[in-house]
């Protein structure tokens, strides 16, 4: 049956599937959205095609980044949105040493998208969870850092909208894109200084203007079209503008 919906779903101009996986090892229920790209039809298991994770900001639904599901599905992505929070779990730290106190939040958020990744790679062959695109805004772009700080071989690409807590990954291995908000700075350590940018080809973007707390469906036009223009020259591999 599921497989049924997921054929018929490809033959939609722009087609998303809700539902909840549960997590038996954890007795987790994980709400996802996974939203199939414009190419659906041209993808298979001998032409896989390729697989972005997007993590949310803390306190913002999965389904509130339309404009970025939108545009990864331009660029041949499907996109799974993934819900981290659940009302059981304790709250956001917001005191102390943030990185310490907070790490049990980014733990579960990686054993999440890991699961969620090894749950889809047999459910969906005709897409390539081998070598994924980690995207997350906030502490959804703090959950993705973590998890490829942590030895994630599955995801070789990061894209994070002003995340400010985890460092991004320092390795030539991972494309790196992290596009910044205007209003609060990021840890000490969290973005590459400029020898490293060099180093690892990273690429670091400030919008002039832009909110921390705008970066989702909410915020206004003139954003979230400055982000999919970044996040789309970034795919096409244009040359950073740091």
């Amino acid at each position: 049956m599921f497989r049924a919906l997921v054929i018929y779903l490809f033959f939609l101009p722009f087609c998303s599937l809700a539902q909840t996986v549960t997590d038996p090892s954890r007795d987790r229920e994980i709400p996802i959205e996974t939203y199939f790209p414009d190419n659906a039809v041209n993808c298979s298991p001998t032409a896989r095609c390729a697989v972005a994770m997007l993590s949310a900001g803390y306190g913002v639904s999965h389904k509130d980044y339309q404009f970025l599901t939108k545009t990864l599905n331009r660029a041949g992505y499907l996109v799974v949105a993934v819900g981290h929070e659940l009302p059981s779990d304790p709250p956001l730290s917001v005191e102390g040493n943030l990185y310490e106190t907070r790490a049990e939040n980014w733990q579960r958020g990686a054993d999440t998208l890991s699961f969620i990744r090894a749950h889809f790679k047999t459910q969906l062959p005709a897409y390539n969870f081998d070598k994924v695109l980690l995207i997350g805004h906030s502490n959804g772009g703090d959950i993705s850092a973590w998890l490829i700080n942590h030895g994630a071989t599955f995801a070789d690409h990061i894209i994070t909208l002003d995340h400010r807590r985890v460092p991004l990954p320092r390795d030539p291995k991972i494309k790196v894109l992290s596009i910044r908000a205007s209003d609060f700075p990021a840890d000490p350590g969290v973005l590459p200084n400029n020898e490293e940018l060099k180093k690892y080809h990273s690429c670091v973007v400030t919008i002039a203007k832009a909110k921390h707390n705008d970066m989702s469906d909410e915020g206004p036009h003139w954003l979230k079209h400055s982000v999919a223009q970044m996040v789309t020259a970034h795919l096409n591999g244009s040359p950073c503008q740091n």
